[in-house]
């Protein structure tokens, strides 16, 4: 007679599947919407049930090569705990004290090319001046301090305390990090960032003055983006990720192996 599997144990394999599955398809999506930069760069999500560990893409593999299988699993330290293949140390000094010090599910840092061409400028600020960009009103940290590459944990530390809060951190010379409480979310942040910022570029090569949005306007829709329609059944990220999943399916669906 087979042992009888443990409910809860069975609810946390399924989770963790899901997690990796979303993970990997947030790397490949990366890759479709020119979010990324070959091998570098780095997503990780914290894995259900194990306090203290998250999936990270194993260092070396370009995105179009992440699978929901080869995603290793690594402790705050660093320490690889499950798969093949190293870890970055970077994104072990970034992420780590981020998922620690904000409570963040997931944590996803590009140099997108609108996002980073706007880090690069002295005023980086994302203008509330189109609709892409009223969402992030309130919700964008800026860390004006570029110290090169992120190869100790005290640089991931101060990052995550100039978040105060936030989801979103602009780097200056450098790009972004967005966080969310979950992989959806926080694509689904990045991405519209991305089309704010490229936007925004397209509004200053005009050379003409921008219309700003009203504060009060701004408020308004802030509180709009984190409402949710109790005649749905999920939210507006979640529906969307779940359309660019299906994207996926259509094109390439060894994502979830």
């Amino acid at each position: 007679m087979s042992a009888v599997q443990d409910p809860a144990a069975a609810i946390l394999i399924e989770q963790r599947q899901q997690a990796r599955i979303d993970m990997a398809a947030a790397h490949r999506l990366a890759v479709l919407h020119d979010f990324h930069e070959a091998i570098d760069n780095h997503f990780t999500l914290m894995v259900p049930g194990r306090p203290g560990r998250f999936y990270l893409n194993a260092y070396g593999l370009h995105w179009s090569e992440v699978t929901a299988s080869n995603l290793i699993e690594v402790a705050y330290d660093g320490t690889v705990l499950e798969g093949s293949g190293p870890a970055d140390r970077s994104a072990i000094c970034i992420h780590a004290p981020i998922h620690e010090m904000t409570g963040a599910e997931c944590v996803l840092h590009t140099h997108m090319p609108y996002v980073t061409a706007i880090s690069q400028l002295e005023d980086m600020t994302i203008e509330m001046t189109g609709q892409s960009a009223l969402q992030f009103h309130g919700r964008i940290a800026y860390d004006y301090d570029y110290n090169g590459f992120a190869i100790e944990h005290e640089e991931g530390a101060r990052m995550a305390a100039l978040m105060d809060g936030k989801p979103i951190l602009m780097l200056a010379n450098h790009g972004v990090i967005v966080t969310g409480n979950s992989v959806a979310q926080a694509y689904h942040r990045l991405y519209y960032l991305e089309r704010a910022c490229r936007t925004q570029m397209f509004s200053m090569w005009t050379n003409a003055r921008r219309r700003f949005v009203k504060e009060e306007v701004l408020e308004k829709m802030k509180a709009q983006a984190a409402w949710k329609d109790p005649t749905l059944s999920m939210t507006g990220p979640e529906y969307h990720f779940a359309a660019l999943k299906r994207v996926l399916d259509k094109q390439d669906p060894s994502y979830a192996d």
